[in-house]
């Protein structure tokens, strides 16, 4: 099953977009990056960042181009806690 088609699933179930987002934000505190850095990584504005990490975006391709930067899977943005 496709990134896409589990997050849709996941979505539809228990985990919301803000949990999503708080998800992201965390990866990438964690992770050492700033917004500015994630941008300059990810080829993504500092905006489009904001918007994910704030839950009002869950694009399943700026969430995997996020999680590459990151070096993680991007299902880790949708595990339950």
């Amino acid at each position: 099953m496709s990134f896409k088609k589990n997050l849709n699933k996941a979505s539809d179930a228990t985990i919301s977009r803000v949990s999503i987002g708080a998800a992201v934000k965390r990866s990438r505190e964690s992770h050492g990056y700033t917004v500015d850095e994630m941008s300059v990584t990810t080829g993504l504005t500092e905006t489009e960042i904001s918007k994910v990490e704030l839950g009002a975006d869950t694009d399943p391709v700026k969430l995997q181009r996020i999680a590459a930067a990151l070096q993680i899977s991007p299902a880790t943005f949708t595990a339950t806690q």
